[in-house]
């Protein structure tokens, strides 16, 4: 019992400082989950766990604490690692909601937060990096095509990732059922 309140705790604490210190949204704070908690998965099954947290509805952030949680301590680690991922954005929120018309105008926020942009976007690629990387070792012919279909869709003919995510769901769907035989 106590290793798991010892588990609980730490799982309430890291994702609290996570959720604290990450800025730029769901896609950095679950490289930094995955790197405090799921390293000892394989990369398969890490990907998993991201493309739940992506094809969930809600904010990925949330979904990604939800199914580490999940992983690591059940369903009472699913609720404290919620309350450790939203408890920081909803007290910063309010507080700078509070303080809006001094936050707005002052040049020293603005650049901070056009500095962090740089920071976001070389966080957001690497995690791009690491989940495609993943797939091309593999050299499954199958997944790199729909890798490269998913991002030309996406990127070059502007198709709204809801269908992308839709089309690649029901595509693994029946290729899962082919494999197995079901079908």
């Amino acid at each position: 019992m106590t290793s798991k309140k010892a588990l609980l705790g730490k799982l309430f604490i890291s994702t609290f400082y996570l959720s604290t210190f990450t800025f730029g949204g769901g896609y950095v704070i679950v490289t930094l989950i995955k790197k405090k908690f799921v390293d000892e998965y394989n990369e398969e099954e890490m990907l998993d766990l991201i493309a739940i947290a992506q094809s969930a509805p809600g904010a990925i952030a949330v979904n990604g604490a939800i199914v580490t949680g999940y992983k690591l301590a059940g369903l009472i680690g699913a609720l404290v690692a919620i309350l450790g991922t939203v408890i920081p954005p909803f007290i910063i929120i309010t507080v700078i909601s509070a303080c809006y018309a001094a936050f707005r105008d002052n040049a020293i926020v603005s650049g901070m937060l056009k500095g962090m942009q740089s920071g976001v976007g070389a966080v957001i690629a690497s995690v791009v990096y690491d989940m495609g990387i993943g797939i091309v070792r593999e050299k499954d012919p199958l997944s790199l095509l729909i890798m490269a279909g998913a991002f030309i869709a996406s990127c070059i003919c502007k198709i709204n990732v809801i269908y992308i995510i839709l089309f690649c769901g029901a595509l693994g769907l029946i290729l899962s059922c082919f494999q197995k035989g079901d079908c």
